[in-house]
């Protein structure tokens, strides 16, 4: 067969795959914000429906005849080219699909769906018990894919390497390793300064339709695009890219916090202008698709807090956020307003954590879905596992379930594997920021002008518009021609918190 032909089919075949993968994701979106609870069962029969459809078409034999045709052609040549990008990870997503059978993938999928819902009725009533043997059967459920999937020293592994390829559970152990030795003593530092922040402005009274007023106003200021998007309320904060076109992202309101609900915005338009960046003409294809979610990951957090948090951000939107809230922050300064988004208190959530305190939230979770799988923790003793670990690690214990191990919703959908990627993403977010401000000259001027348009092209062009072809860590090292490194990050929490707190300045660790 001819290696055009046989690449024109496997591109074909891309194409279907990525439209069914589309009819999912929406049925998961409308799930979590719109379908009434009562249709629960059906949902679960409907995306367990298609996802079996999805994965015998992502396992069918014909892709492997036709992925050894163009591998050994002029068409996978050159590694970097589209092409060769596009046959590697398909032939990638075709070794993960023919490893795991069509029963699981359904199972997970049915299992899933219905334990979402019930993980928001637990946490609603700060009831673990009522969640428990859902989380026991994904559990179990997760340790069969890992087995099937393979791995070379831990189940985790398997799963870890669904969500960043390449990465390893010894890898991301040494990371956090480093980054809870290098950020504990900056936290004490900051926990013992005189003179700490006032975060009590943030807790007034914020009325909750003046609040999706200025998270949209600073969404599309920044860059989303509301007529390729929109913006909704759940349970728990995310964004799904659907189709090209078609971006959800998420968020939910407290009337007497603006931080919360503003943040998570902020967040989630990160992930929202990567799926809004991604190229159009590759749609349907790797090419077309988000690298990872350690690289998502990067994305939401350097909006959120590179540039969310900058005061440079809010020397521009601090006067549209006295408009809409003029008896909570008339009286407000700049930079005592600044000092209370970047107010650093170690707490029981993650979602609300600050920037120091927020990577020992992640360790927190590494720890305990690590010992779920490998069995050495049982379901059932979750909620003291928890605890002990949050008092360990953060000083802080939850004095609810709600507040502690029902907090995220992640295990419910089966995201075993996924936490450590906000870590990988919060180091490398930080590093391709340093790069950008390299190339593009420092941003400080551009931010406090509204001006968002040359980071975000930088992105566009260095990490959005190059889809799979690289995860986490050969993104950085391909553009800064190093490697994964905390250093940048944790330097510029030391050099930021030191100026809001007044603190002596040290040398970095790093």
């Amino acid at each position: 067969m001819d290696p055009s032909l046989a690449y024109k089919e496997l591109i074909e075949r891309s194409h279907e795959l990525g439209v069914l993968g589309s009819c999912a994701r929406l049925l998961s979106w409308d799930e979590e914000t719109n379908m009434p609870s009562g249709a629960v069962e059906a949902r679960s029969r409907q995306l367990a429906y298609l996802a079996g459809m999805f994965h015998d078409r992502q396992a069918d034999p014909r892709i492997a005849e036709l992925l050894s045709i163009v591998a050994a052609s002029d068409l996978a040549a050159d590694v970097e080219s589209p092409a060769a990008v596009n046959v590697r990870e398909i032939r990638r997503d075709y070794e993960h699909a023919v490893r795991v059978p069509r029963s699981l993938v359904e199972e997970l999928a049915r299992t899933t769906s219905c334990a979402h819902q019930e993980w928001v009725t637990s946490r609603k009533a700060n009831d673990f018990g009522h969640f428990r043997p859902w989380l026991e059967r994904i559990v179990e459920l997760k340790r069969a894919e890992a087995e099937c999937l393979g791995y070379s020293a831990t189940p985790y592994d398997a799963l870890l390497d669904t969500y960043e390829p390449g990465a390893t559970t010894a890898a991301v152990s040494d990371l956090l390793g480093a980054l809870q030795s290098d950020l504990l003593p900056l936290l004490e530092r900051i926990l013992g300064a005189a003179d700490a922040p006032d975060a009590s402005i943030l807790h007034r009274d914020y009325p909750v339709d003046k609040q999706r007023a200025l998270g949209e106003a600073v969404a599309s200021r920044i860059g989303f695009d509301f007529s390729r998007g929109r913006l909704d309320v759940s349970a728990h904060p995310f964004c799904s890219g659907i189709a090209p076109g078609d971006c959800r992202i998420t968020t939910r309101y407290r009337v007497d916090d603006l931080s919360e609900a503003l943040f998570a915005i902020v967040h989630e338009v990160g992930h929202g202008l990567y799926e809004q960046g991604l190229d159009p003409s590759a749609a349907g294809t790797p090419m077309g698709e988000a690298a990872s979610l350690g690289v998502h990951e990067s994305q939401s957090r350097l909006w959120e807090n590179i540039v969310g948090r900058s005061r440079a951000f809010w020397a521009y939107f601090f006067r549209p956020a006295q408009e809409q809230f003029p008896a909570a922050l008339g009286r407000v300064s700049l930079d005592d307003f600044h000092g209370a988004v970047n107010h650093v208190k170690p707490s029981v959530n993650r979602v609300r954590a600050d920037e120091v305190t927020y990577n020992l939230h992640i360790v927190v979770r590494f720890e305990l879905e690590r010992a779920l799988i490998a069995g050495d923790l049982a379901a059932r003793d979750l909620p003291g596992a928890w605890n002990e670990a949050y008092g360990r690690t953060l000083g802080v214990v939850p004095a609810t379930d709600a507040d502690g191990c029902l907090q995220d919703g992640h295990w419910s959908s089966g995201l075993i594997g996924y936490f450590p990627t906000y870590a990988i993403g919060d180091v490398c977010g930080s590093q391709l920021f340093a790069q950008a401000e390299r190339e593009l000259g420092e941003q400080g001027d551009a931010f406090a002008r509204g001006d968002f348009a040359p980071l975000l092209g930088w992105l566009r062009e260095t990490v959005h518009r190059h889809g799979r072809r690289d995860t986490a860590a050969p993104l950085v090292r391909r553009l800064t021609g190093g490697p994964l490194d905390p250093g940048a990050l944790v330097g510029r929490l030391q050099s930021k918190y030191e100026e809001i707190y007044r603190l002596t300045p040290v040398a970095a660790s790093r």
